[in-house]
């Protein structure tokens, strides 16, 4: 193997192991039970929309609604618990209808209505912030919070539903995995099992790499793209429910930067062990890398604005890992 292909294989793993020991000698207490919760609590949602966002991928398609989805199902649990009363089955039910239903429309705009996927989606990101918002007025949902018309709300969140988000497992440590890690990992396996070794997987990649051979080979296309937005919807709205049992009310600005995460931790799942294509194994690993870099950039006190900025740095090298090097590691 060439030291190029080696780059191209083992390089962002390289980097990635690099990033944890920088920030294990420069920022004093990285390397503990607690940093590790903040990141494993970071990770947890942001590797379920990105898990989702890989099943677009596959297809050759994209979703932006993703993040809009999840505060939708989000600020949809905490209305139907708070708001209506309800119980955690409902809203769980709820936050999941949203998430097929969304799923659903984007798959019809842009199989049938030939609608371009990113204008699609951009277009329900946009109706779906300002749907969340109009049943409180803008305001954010919490128990015993005044409405719009003067009542009291009567319900508050689940004991249930609560420990979806903040119940802890012992590992180690005492209370250092959280539920939502346990979620991720589970749906990341389901997801990495159904594409990599069933045939409605194998038939996702084929559409995705050759969708008109996939159609003369007689394979219903137009399903397989809808399904993979369908999957998009589902995982953006268990990502809603994780977050609203996490906080403990419906807060309309808290998903404001899911979306960019999740699509760096799956255009990052790309250069993992040089895949050069969407993979559900690539975007956890994506998503543990953009909880680390995060959590090291807060514990070494970094301005909040310079964030977004490093995120898109090592997204840039994430990506000539994957498309640069590999494209000269083949000639």
């Amino acid at each position: 193997m060439s030291p190029r292909e080696l780059a191209v294989r083992y390089g962002f793993l390289v980097l990635f192991a690099a990033l944890v020991i920088y920030f294990a000698l420069a920022a004093p207490g990285f390397v503990s039970p607690q940093s590790a919760v903040f990141v494993f609590q970071s990770v947890a949602i942001t590797g379920v929309l990105a898990l989702g966002v890989t099943a677009t991928l596959v297809v050759g398609g994209f979703d932006l609604s993703i993040g809009s989805v999840a505060t939708s199902s989000m600020m949809a649990a905490a209305y139907a618990m708070v708001v209506l009363d309800q119980g955690v089955f409902v809203a769980v039910a709820a936050c999941l209808a949203i998430g097929i239903i969304v799923g659903l429309i984007n798959g019809f705009l842009i199989v049938y209505m030939r609608v371009p996927d990113l204008l699609a989606t951009l277009g329900m990101m946009f109706l779906l912030v300002g749907l969340q918002r109009i049943p409180t007025e803008g305001r954010s949902i919490a128990a015993g919070m005044t409405m719009p018309d003067g009542s009291v709300a009567p319900g508050k969140f689940s004991e249930a539903f609560l420990t979806l988000g903040r119940h802890r497992f012992d590992f180690f440590t005492p209370n250092l995995v959280p539920v939502s890690v346990v979620v991720l990992i589970v749906l990341a396996v389901l997801i990495w099992f159904f594409l990599e070794y069933t045939r409605f997987g194998r038939m996702m990649y084929a559409v995705g790499s050759n969708e008109r051979a996939a159609e003369l080979a007689g394979a219903p296309v137009k399903a397989y793209k809808i399904w993979a937005y369908v999957i998009s919807g589902i995982f953006a709205s268990i990502g809603g429910i994780l977050l609203a049992a996490r906080l403990g009310r419906g807060d309309i600005a808290s998903g404001n930067n899911l979306l960019l995460d999740a699509v760096a931790a799956a255009l990052i799942g790309f250069a993992v062990l040089g895949a050069s294509k969407p993979n559900a194994f690539g975007t956890a690993i994506g998503a543990l890398f953009v909880g680390v870099l995060l959590q090291g950039l807060t514990m070494m006190n970094a301005p909040y604005y310079t964030q977004d900025f490093v995120k898109g740095a090592v997204l840039v090298v994430a990506l000539v890992f994957t498309f640069a090097l590999s494209a000269k590691a083949k000639r």
